[in-house]
């Protein structure tokens, strides 16, 4: 059984998430402030964090910070504001998905069940995957059934979003790939042309890699196109 936790303040709309996950299946593990969420994670194995922005302790997007120091399961945001640079800061500190209240439970189960899917793909323990398969390009060396990230020897610590989008890059060497085929390979779902996700994820897989933003040596934008990495 999958552990997901679920915190919001709103008691509300935590029981009725509890609701519908456990009707499908997982194990929840449910919070109406952010006191004792880490404790949980560190005594249970979580598959999947669904948080809250406005809590009554402690800002949602510092939780998420804080969890992604030693964490990497997917996180999903909830808030009631509707910003883009809002939804660019949970993507930034480390969030997977971003999702506006209102909204129907049903679509909250269903980008639960779309993150563990993606997630599960690049877990070896899950997937039954042997194989190693890894990258080395300049000092990047990446192995995504160990789900490890070097640079130049130092570990590189990426969420899974980060890490699938450089591993799918990765896989496609020397070939661009646009932010719609990206958002689309890695998300699993239909891609808006207002969607500035990808850009916002690069970005910060850039800062990460110590990328110069005018010249940088692993990620390259091809301007109108898409991205590429170059072997």
């Amino acid at each position: 059984m999958q552990n997901i936790i679920v915190l919001d303040d709103e008691q509300e709309i935590a029981d009725l998430l509890e609701v519908y996950l456990a009707n499908e299946g997982y194990q929840v593990f449910k919070f109406y402030r952010a006191e004792g969420v880490l404790d949980c994670i560190q005594e249970n194995e979580i598959s999947l964090a669904i948080l809250d922005v406005m809590l009554p302790d402690i800002d949602g997007f510092q939780l998420c910070r804080q969890i992604r120091e030693n964490w990497y399961f997917p996180i999903i945001m909830l808030t009631a504001k509707v910003e883009d640079v809002d939804k660019i800061t949970g993507l930034t500190v480390g969030a997977d998905d971003y999702i506006t209240k209102p909204f129907n439970p049903l679509e909250v189960v269903a980008r639960v069940k779309g993150q563990l899917r993606r997630s599960q793909t690049y877990n070896p323990s899950m997937t039954g995957q042997e194989d190693e398969e890894t990258y080395n390009i300049r000092g990047l060396e990446l192995t995504p059934n160990m789900h490890t990230c070097y640079l130049y020897g130092e570990k590189i610590d990426l969420p899974p979003i980060e890490y699938d989008i450089l591993v799918y890059l990765c896989r496609h060497l020397g070939k661009v790939v646009s932010a719609e085929e990206l958002f689309e390979a890695v998300w699993g779902e239909k891609y808006l042309n207002s969607n500035n996700t990808v850009m916002a994820h690069i970005a910060r897989i850039r800062e990460k890699l110590h990328e110069n933003a005018r010249a940088p040596k692993f990620i390259k934008t091809v301007w109108g196109v898409g991205y590429k990495m170059d072997r």
